[in-house]
C-alpha cells in the first residue's frame, strides 16, 4: 500500500475504497498512529480549529452551549478555541477577526453585533450564527417566540391578567424574539403586559428589576432569562413577597439553578446543548461542501411547569385591585403595544 493512499485516507477517506479504509485505519490504531495535524493543515489548508464566540461565560446558558459545540467538534478531530466578549459589540468584533486567523470558521453564539457588521465578518471567516438571524449567513435558532407563548398561555390559564416582561439586552435578538411571542400571547388572552428594562441578563439586574415589578402592581412577571428571575425570587422574598401566592415568577432557559432555588422556578427549557451540537454540524458541512448554500435549523422550547407559578391573588400585596387601570409609563418601562 503506497504512502499516498495511506495520506488520502486520512485526508479524504471518501476517494479511497471502504476495504482499504479499514485496513489503513485498523493498522493506525494497532500502531496508536494520530496524523499530524499541522501536516495536514499544509495539504488540505485547513487548521483543524473551529472558533466559538459567546457573549458571557458566567452565564450558565452558554456553558451548556459549548459542551455541546465540544463533542460534535471532538467527533470530527477539530479542537475549539473559546472566546467570551462580555456583552461588548465592539471587542465581539475584534475577537472574531483575530480568530479567524487562527480558525477554519466561526459559531457565534448570542451575536451582538448589527446585521452590517456580521456581514462584514462573513467576508473575513466561514460563519455559523446561534440565535440569530442574518441574512445569507447558516444559524441555529431556538424558538424564543414559542416558548414565551407557552409561558403566557399558562400565566393566563391561571387567571393572570397583568403580566409582566424583564426585556434583556436591547441588541439582543433573543428579546425581540420573546416581546414578539409576548405580543401574541397576550393578544390571544386579552391580557395587558407592561414591559420593564432593558436590563443586563444577570441576578442583579433581577434583583433591581423586583422593584419596579411590585411599583406596577403585577400578578405575574417573566424574565428574560432564569439569571434574572433568580434575582427576582430573591428581592421579592427579602420584601416578604410569597412567590407564587402574591406574584408568579416563570424564567427562560432552564439552567440547573432553576430546579434548585425555593420554589423551584417554572422556566421556558431551551435545547441549549443540542444548539451547540447543531451549530458545530453547520460549519462543518459547510466547510467540507462550500457550494452548499445557507442552511438554517430551528430547535423548540418546551415550558417546565414548577412551583414559582400559581393562580393569580384576587387583590395584589399593594392592595391595588388586579383590574385596576395601569398607571402612565414610568422611567425604565414600557407598555407593549400591539404590531400594526
Amino acid at each position: 500500500m503506497s504512502p499516498a493512499t495511506v495520506s488520502r485516507a486520512f485526508a479524504e477517506p471518501s476517494l479511497v475504497k471502504e476495504a482499504t479504509l479499514q485496513r489503513v485505519l485498523a493498522v493506525a490504531e494497532e500502531l496508536r498512529y494520530r496524523p499530524s495535524r499541522a501536516a495536514r493543515s499544509l495539504t488540505t489548508g485547513r487548521t483543524g480549529n473551529i472558533g466559538v464566540v459567546v457573549p458571557d461565560l458566567g452565564n450558565p446558558f452558554f456553558p451548556a452551549i459549548l459542551k455541546g459545540a465540544q463533542a460534535r467538534a471532538r467527533e470530527a478531530d477539530c479542537s475549539v478555541f473559546l472566546a467570551d466578549s462580555e456583552e461588548n459589540p465592539r471587542l465581539e468584533m475584534e475577537l472574531v477577526r483575530a480568530m479567524a486567523k487562527q480558525v477554519d470558521g466561526v459559531v457565534i453564539c448570542s451575536s451582538r453585533l448589527g446585521d452590517p457588521q456580521l456581514q462584514q465578518l462573513r467576508r473575513d471567516t466561514t460563519l455559523v450564527l446561534l440565535n440569530r438571524r442574518v441574512r445569507g449567513a447558516s444559524g441555529v435558532l431556538l424558538d424564543s417566540a414559542g416558548g414565551m407563548r407557552q409561558a403566557v398561555d399558562h400565566l393566563a390559564a391561571l387567571g393572570h391578567e397583568r403580566i409582566g416582561f424583564l426585556a434583556g439586552p436591547a441588541q439582543s435578538w433573543s428579546n425581540r424574539e420573546r416581546r414578539r411571542g409576548l405580543r401574541i400571547g397576550a393578544r390571544n388572552h386579552g391580557l395587558e403586559t407592561i414591559e420593564l428594562g432593558p436590563f443586563s441578563p444577570t441576578f442583579e439586574a433581577g434583583q433591581q428589576a423586583a422593584d419596579l415589578v411590585l411599583a406596577r402592581g403585577l400578578t405575574a412577571v417573566i424574565a428574560y432569562n432564569d439569571l434574572m428571575a433568580l434575582g427576582v425570587i430573591s428581592r421579592l422574598t427579602a420584601r416578604g413577597v410569597v412567590v407564587p401566592d402574591d406574584i408568579s415568577v416563570v424564567g427562560f432557559d432552564n439552567i440547573p439553578m432553576a430546579g434548585m432555588v425555593t420554589p423551584h422556578m417554572t422556566t421556558v427549557a431551551l435545547p441549549m446543548e443540542l444548539s451547540g451540537r447543531v451549530a458545530v454540524e453547520l460549519l462543518i458541512e459547510q466547510l467540507s461542501r462550500p457550494d452548499v448554500g445557507v442552511h438554517e435549523e430551528t430547535l423548540g422550547a418546551q415550558l417546565i411547569v414548577r412551583a414559582s407559578t400559581g393562580p393569580a391573588p384576587s387583590v395584589l400585596v399593594t392592595g391595588v385591585p388586579r383590574r385596576s387601570p395601569a398607571r402612565g409609563v414610568q422611567p425604565g418601562e414600557a407598555a407593549i403595544a400591539e404590531e400594526h
